[in-house]
């Protein structure tokens, strides 16, 4: 049976911060997608690349020294995809008061070695919870598709805006 849930634990370090001196976002976002790839992987036994990452919500900030720790579960499968649901909270190791930092939904597909798309064990929800993040995950696939749709429709292609120090 694969493994459907991957638990990372470690400590916030001061080269993780951010000119506030909170954890930076991007080293969180970093440690989700770390997470949910070792998920999609141990879920699937195959290569998986991040699709898309979703619903990301920042809800706490993380400090140095605060004992990080990411739970990362699959919520949903495709034919080829992998939806992970990941969460993250953040503990005083004094107080051992643990408190949600933040929370996403990431989409992978498993790829073979010569990069073909592979199919994947198909994942059925156990539990209450289950069935509420797989809904989560089905919602958010369809909202992303949506908007992606909108900006499908978009009349102007992106042109970068170099900055020319001659005039």
């Amino acid at each position: 049976m694969p493994n459907r849930i991957v638990d990372f634990q470690f400590l916030a370090e001061p080269v993780d911060v951010n000119f506030g001196g909170k954890v930076h976002g991007g080293m969180l976002m970093k440690w989700m997608d770390q997470a949910g790839y070792a998920c999609a992987v141990g879920w699937s036994g195959q290569y998986c690349v991040t699709v898309s990452v979703g619903a990301i919500r920042f809800r706490n900030p993380v400090l140095v020294g605060q004992l990080v720790h990411l739970k990362a579960q699959v919520v949903h499968t495709g034919s080829t995809s992998i939806h992970v649901f990941v969460s993250v909270e953040a503990v005083d190791p004094k107080t051992r008061l643990p408190h949600e930092t933040n929370h996403c939904i990431i989409t992978f597909v498993a790829m073979s070695e010569a990069g073909e798309l592979v199919s994947v064990p198909h994942w059925e929800p156990q539990s209450a919870d289950d069935y509420l993040l797989e809904e989560y995950a089905i919602r958010m696939k369809k909202f992303a598709g949506e908007a992606e749709q909108l900006l499908a429709n978009r009349q102007q292609p992106f042109v970068l805006d170099v900055f020319d120090p001659a005039a």
